[in-house]
């Protein structure tokens, strides 16, 4: 038997019970952020992920709701124009906002440190035409871009360090950086760690354990997700946006999907991966009733992988 890995923390995120930058403040089914932190300790899970700045509380009062549920922080979820220096400029504010929640925050907790989770922010037409990366490769960075792109990444990733936080690259659905060979050429542009989205990295046409195994020395945090590639299909074909990917579901309870759950941990450990993993399961709220169903599905989440040693 592969032996396990004692390095892994599971952690849960907001955007699984339907709270994310598309929702909180948007839609009113969106859950309560106190509720969200009730379900995750209770659910088992040693850590939860930020969301938006402010939703689950801030300074001194978070750090407290955090440390009496015993949850660590594992990160936070943020896009950047890399590409473009004017708009990049505009956004570090909130790039600062996160970096100073996680200072107020991180007296009154355990666990491994938090990682900023960045990623692109993508394009109209990207975000408009899920899966280009892959089916549309014309439509990404030409060298150019992508010089500025490392610029930009560059900016981001020294301000994260110079706060003390070693961030870490999401790949995501809907952006320049989805498919194998975009994140590929990420890598080679910057020495980021990289946050292997397993979900979206079946979206964007790539197989996660071969990931997780090619590029082990470049992963630095885990989000765990499964998606159902059929589905996603359908969402391609009829032209719809990426915002269907979590209109329609496509992100099942792990097991469920494409993703190879059992092989993927099995490797997590055999490889000594050390560090936060975040389960994730997207939804958009829909209705107040969609929040108890989030809750079981999560802490179904939870039961499959403590079977498979996490």
């Amino acid at each position: 038997m592969t032996k396990r890995s004692p390095g892994i923390s599971l952690a849960n995120a907001p955007v699984s019970y339907g709270a994310f930058e598309v929702t909180v403040g948007i839609d009113p089914n969106t859950p309560d952020g106190i509720a969200i932190l009730d379900e995750v300790s209770s659910a088992g899970y040693k850590g939860i992920d930020l969301g938006p700045v402010g939703y689950l509380g801030l300074g001194k009062e978070l750090g407290m709701r955090l440390a009496d549920r015993n949850l660590g922080l594992a990160g936070a979820y943020l896009e950047f124009p890399f590409a473009d220096k004017a708009r990049l400029a505009e956004s570090l504010k909130d790039l600062d906002a996160m970096l100073d929640t996680f200072d107020a925050v991180v007296p009154y907790i355990s666990g491994p440190q938090p990682r900023p989770t960045i990623a692109d922010n993508g394009s109209p037409f990207r975000n408009a035409n899920p899966g280009s990366g892959r089916r549309d490769p014309s439509s990404g960075h030409d060298e150019a871009t992508w010089e500025k792109f490392g610029e930009g990444l560059r900016i981001v990733v020294d301000r994260c360090r110079s706060r003390g936080y070693e961030p870490t690259f999401h790949n995501e659905t809907g952006t320049f950086v989805e498919a194998p060979e975009e994140i590929e050429k990420m890598l080679s542009v910057s020495d980021v760690g990289w946050c292997l989205d397993t979900g979206h990295f079946l979206l964007g046409g790539g197989e996660p354990v071969t990931a997780l195994n090619k590029w082990f020395d470049r992963i630095n945090h885990i989000h765990i997700k499964d998606a159902t590639l059929s589905r996603f299909e359908k969402i391609v074909e009829a032209k719809a946006p990426t915002t269907a990917i979590w209109d329609q579901e496509i992100f099942p309870i792990l097991g469920q999907g494409d993703l190879q759950l059992e092989t993927f941990v099995e490797d997590m450990h055999k490889l000594g991966f050390q560090g936060w993993a975040v389960v994730e399961q997207d939804i958009f709220p829909k209705t107040a009733a969609r929040f108890q169903r989030a809750a079981e599905d999560q802490r179904e989440n939870r039961k499959i992988l403590s079977k498979l040693g996490l």
